[in-house]
């Protein structure tokens, strides 16, 4: 990994969201020393999406001047090696103008470009000096795409899958309309990204590289997700954090305890306004209440059951006045 590499990556402006997933993830394999080889399995599972689709935005950075593909072929075998990417800050990178091959879906460079390159890296000939020992062709088709060496009786033409002919990909509804939603939600983000970065105390232009590339900005988002914070409270956090420390965090991970903290604190504050929203029970009537109530319903002509009235009931009528002893007897009350 190489911190310049991945910065670089994340500078770059104007690319789609995949197609920038894509490139850091080039980056992000950079070595400063022996340069950047990633197989398509491996940067097709980083990135989750298909071998096909990563053709299809590893073009359109090659298209954009971004990087420069180069084939290596093994000296022995004659198969084709994890392709040589060469990323626009490496020193003497120059854009090639790249029209994508009909039947593979990769670019093409010049004999001599290839002669030069293979040279100096030593990686055997071109592909064009020796067919593989497999069927005849200068590239190992199966290395190339993953797909049996033998071509398909339906698609003999070509072993990469082209994923604008692809039959059982099912239409978008709205593609345009969840495309600008991606997007607002992506411009969403890193406007609160920033805001977090500064309550923090970091230069977003000089970040360490614990907050650099797509890590820490998913460990953040997982703070939304699964403690259920909002970008307010989160920075309230931050904030409060940094002012009882007196260096920024090392990376987001070293917040974590702050922000479940904050989560508790808020599910308990919840539970406790959720407790003084019920409403109080109502209070229970005295024995005084009682008396008056059933000495009104005595001294009138209403009914009124016998064994309504129990002894305590009775005796407080009669100690406090309400009814006389005539008037209980008439009543049938004894």
């Amino acid at each position: 990994m190489s911190h310049e590499a991945t910065n670089w990556a994340i500078q770059q402006r104007g690319l789609k969201p995949t197609t920038k997933i894509v490139l850091w993830h080039l980056c992000d394999r950079f070595n400063p020393d022996y340069g950047c080889f990633p197989s398509q399995n491996r940067l097709a599972y980083d990135s989750e999406i298909s071998r096909s689709t990563l053709n299809d935005h590893i073009g359109q950075l090659e298209a954009a001047g971004l990087l420069r593909r180069v084939p290596r072929i093994d000296p022995t075998t004659k198969r084709q090696l994890p392709t040589r990417y060469i990323l626009g800050f490496e020193p003497g990178f120059t854009p090639v103008d790249v029209v994508p091959c009909p039947k593979t879906g990769h670019g093409a460079m010049a004999p001599r470009e290839i002669t030069d390159y293979a040279g100096t890296y030593g990686i055997g000939a071109p592909p064009e000096a020796d067919p593989c020992p497999d069927f005849g062709h200068g590239i190992d088709a199966e290395a190339l795409s993953g797909f049996c060496a033998k071509p398909c009786p339906e698609k003999a033409e070509s072993r990469v899958r082209n994923p604008d002919t692809n039959l059982v990909r099912e239409p978008l509804s709205k593609p345009v309309k969840e495309e600008e939603d991606a997007q607002a939600r992506d411009v969403d983000f890193d406007r609160f990204f920033e805001k977090l970065l500064t309550a923090l105390g970091l230069d977003a232009t000089a970040l360490p590289g614990w907050w650099q590339g797509w890590p820490p900005r998913l460990h953040v988002q997982r703070w939304r997700e699964k403690l259920g914070l909002s970008q307010d409270e989160i920075v309230a956090v931050a904030t409060a954090s940094r002012n009882q420390h007196p260096e920024p965090p090392d990376g987001p991970k070293a917040l974590d305890r702050a922000m479940q903290r904050a989560a508790q604190r808020k599910t308990h504050g919840a539970a406790e306004k959720r407790r003084k929203a019920k409403p109080k029970p109502a209070a229970r009537a005295t024995i005084t209440d009682l008396a008056v109530f059933y000495a009104d319903i005595l001294n009138s002509d209403s009914y009124l059951p016998v064994s309504s009235i129990s002894n305590t009931t009775r005796d407080a009528m009669l100690a406090r006045g309400l009814v006389t002893p005539e008037r209980l007897r008439q009543r049938g009350v004894r």
